[in-house]
């Protein structure tokens, strides 16, 4: 009798089993093509951002080395140093993020060398205000926009723009420091700027050649 009763039992389940493969025997097999689709196109994905990654990598490193090889920044060579602008730009163009920051930034020191401050602030904005873009290089567009500004710029927009980088964790806040005292400087208001120089001069944190820095200018303002 427990025979009889496995067998039936087992009929049973075998029905239940068809019934439900009946039903829902489409749906079960394209959740398995989806799956194995799934798998496939995150492998084709992986692959294809490797390939992306590769030909960034490339096309910046022979522009970085055409750059290097520029005497004196380009100044006496306009067309090649045109060109080099050029290839970073490409870079820009066809780059992922961080390979597109950093041409951006490359691109943006040629043309400070070159004398094209305004296409070299156009850049330094760019990355900056970029949100997608690594904070630290963030914070070096800033400053570098702010080391090469004329003596004319409006000192309460540079400092405004430059304090967030002179807080004590910022990678930066020691240059930052010593680019607000010049401001300072060049402003006319010098007790500010010692002020700053001899927080400067202290800070342990600071490298030792700001740090020496800072003394010099203390030493020729008097204080």
């Amino acid at each position: 009798m427990p025979d009889i009763f496995d067998e039936v039992e087992e009929d049973l389940r075998a029905d239940r089993a068809r019934a439900l493969l009946a039903r829902y025997g489409i749906l079960i097999i394209a959740a398995a093509l989806l799956v194995i689709a799934g798998a496939g196109g995150w492998e084709a994905w992986r692959w294809h951002q490797k390939q992306v990654n590769e030909q960034a990598a490339t096309a910046y490193i022979a522009a970085m080395r055409t750059a290097d090889a520029l005497p004196g920044g380009g100044r006496t060579q306009p067309d090649k140093r045109a060109a080099s602008e050029a290839a970073f730009a490409k870079v820009v163009a066809t780059s992922p993020e961080g390979y597109r920051t950093l041409a951006r930034l490359r691109e943006a020191a040629l043309k400070a060398d070159g004398g094209d401050l305004s296409g070299a602030e156009d850049l330094w904005d760019q990355v900056s205000g970029d949100g997608s873009a690594d904070p630290l290089l963030r914070d070096l567009a800033t400053l570098l926009w702010a080391q090469h500004q004329p003596e004319s710029a409006d000192p309460t927009g540079m400092r405004a723009r430059l304090k967030p980088l002179t807080a004590p964790d910022n990678a930066w806040h020691g240059l930052a420091l010593e680019q607000s005292a010049l401001i300072d400087m060049h402003a006319g208001a010098v007790d500010q700027a010692r002020d700053t120089l001899r927080q400067l001069a202290a800070d342990a944190t600071a490298p030792q050649g700001v740090r020496d820095r800072a003394n010099g200018l203390l030493a020729r303002l008097g204080g």
